[in-house]
Parts: structure tokens; sequence; C-alpha cells
């Protein structure tokens, strides 16, 4: 019993009640036979429909700006071998408001304090970060372009990722696009950029898309392929890991173009979707104009084909209504 024990792998994904974080669990909990998962929450309590749905999975309170809970994962969890950082402040404006706390939470220095206190090289850190690291004013951003971000969103993910590079010995970083897909076990709280555009459209009236900010939105399930697959490899051969990627979908699409694929999808009238140019509104932060992102090493090296947006909007809707 004690080499079946030792043999099975322990994943962590810290802000495992978010978006990615949830749809990473679901399928992490798949492998319960190979892996211990577990993940961390802010809130005072972890989603019950989440605990519910995937019994064999561990939540743990954590705070990544003080650190405070960690020490109880080491105790009970042990050291994990894969921990995903899905955690942060990820609304550009929340981070303008107050960047001191967009930098402590989004530079994840207690939770690499804390892998680094192990003192051996036996975790890989996979890490969020943004497109957003990007200034904006070219199409398909590589991995070694320079970074100069225009908001403080930006600003945090860079000095994360600044920080990660230095201290870790294994680390993936992962430059994400806008995640977009189905909703979560335990839904949350935050719009889902596809479900708002289906609901607006459907109401007939006239709406407002920006027609001049291009992204490169990634699905969900790829971004969990994308996770699961850099896990996999290390988990298999612990072989030293220092990455760093872009993950985006295959299409540069501007919000309004992600209204018309939801239009197109659903078989709402296009007359309804107004172009409009992202300076007609203040948002309370500036907003990169263009960071679609060059996928080439992504495919590369992980053998992962991002689905088209158009696909992808059609997966999410037919999950919705399923």
């Amino acid at each position: 019993m004690a080499e079946e024990e030792r043999k099975r792998e322990r994943v962590l994904v810290v802000g495992g009640s978010g978006y990615l974080g949830q749809h990473l669990l679901a399928a992490l909990a798949l492998a319960a036979d190979r892996l211990d998962v577990a993940f961390t929450h802010h809130s005072q309590a972890p989603p019950q429909p989440l605990l519910d749905a995937l019994p064999s999975v561990r939540a743990f309170r954590a705070d990544l700006r003080s650190g405070d809970g960690l020490e109880a994962i080491s105790a009970s969890f042990g050291q994990p071998h894969v921990v995903v950082n899905c955690a942060a402040i990820s609304v550009p404006r929340a981070c303008e408001m107050d960047p001191p706390a967009a930098m402590a939470t989004n530079v994840p220095s207690s939770l690499v304090n804390w892998l680094l206190s192990f003192g051996n090289d036996k975790s890989l850190l996979i890490h969020l970060s943004t497109d957003q690291v990007y200034e904006g004013v070219k199409s398909f951003y590589k991995e070694e372009d320079e970074t100069l971000p225009v908001n403080m969103y930006g600003k945090s993910k860079v000095a994360a990722e600044k920080f990660i590079v230095e201290k870790c010995s294994n680390y993936a970083i992962l430059r994400s696009s806008i995640i977009y897909g189905p909703q979560t076990i335990s839904p949350v709280a935050k719009s889902l950029p596809i479900q708002w555009m289906d609901s607006v459209l459907s109401q007939g009236q006239q709406v407002e898309f920006f027609n001049d900010e291009f992204r490169c939105p990634v699905y969900v399930k790829d971004m969990v392929d994308v996770i699961s697959s850099l896990a996999k490899t290390w988990l298999s051969d612990g072989k030293k890991v220092q990455v760093l990627l872009n993950v985006g979908g295959p299409d540069r699409v501007s919000r309004l173009n992600m209204a018309e694929s939801v239009a197109t999808v659903r078989g709402y009238n296009h007359n309804i979707i107004k172009s409009v140019s992202a300076s007609s509104v203040n948002r309370g932060v500036a907003s990169p104009s263009d960071i679609s992102m060059d996928i080439t090493k992504l495919t590369q090296m992980l053998s992962i084909k991002p689905i088209s947006f158009q696909d992808g909007v059609r997966a999410t809707l037919d999950a919705e209504a399923s």
C-alpha cells in the first residue's frame, strides 16, 4: 500500500473555484485513480456544487497575498508535483483602481516562496499570464516580442513572469487570451463572453460592438488540454521545464467579429450588430488595440491545435443548451 501511495502524483490548482480552475479540476478528477487533486479558494467556503460533483478533489482555503493556508496544504496534502496558478485579479479596471492589490495578488510571491521552501526541484509551476503583456500595436505577437503593457493588469502580469523566471527552476508560463466556453459546475459570478453576447443579441435590439480591438480567444477545453499536456509530460519524465507560451485560438477577431459568429450560429439578424470604435467608450482603463498572438510555438511543442472561434462558439452554445 505504501508503495502505491508513493506513486500517486499530487496536483494543486490555485484559484480552483474560478472559471478556468473549475474546468481544469473537472478534467483532472477523471484521473482520480492516478492523481491526488486539490485546489485553493479565497472565499470563506469552497463552492458546494463543485465539491458535490468532484468528491475526490480536496479544497483548502488560502490567501495568496499573505501565504496564509499554504502550510496546512504542506501538512495534509504534501508537496505538489504540479501547481497550476489560476488565481488573479483579472479585471483590468479593478487593477487600475488598486495597483497595490493587483501587484500583491498577481505576483505569486508567497506561492513561489512556499514551493521553494521544500528545497528540491520536484514541483512544476504552471502559471497563467495574459496577452495583455503586449503593447497592442501590431498583429500576431510572438513570445520573444517585447512586453510593454498599457495597463496595470498587464504590468502586474509582466512582474509575475519576471519573478517566476528568476526564482523557479521549473515553470511553464502561459500567456492566455480571452478564455471562453461553457459555464462551470458551480456558476461563476463574472459574465462569460459568448453567453453575454447570446443573451443581448437574443433580445433583437441593436447592440454596439468594438470593431478595432483584436484578440485570439481560446476555447476553455483547449486551455485545459494545454495545461494537462504540460503536467503529463512533467509527471512522466521530470525533465527540467522552462517554457513561455502564447495560448490563443487560431483566429484574430474583434468583439464585432465575435458577435457576428454568435449571430451566425444562432441565426440572429446581423443588422442589430452595430460596429463602433473602442475609442468611443471610456472604460476607465487603457486597453491594447491588437494583441493577437502567434501560436506556432504552442502547436509545434505540444501538438495541440486549438479549435476555430466559430467551432468554439458552436460548442459553447450547444453545451449551454444541453
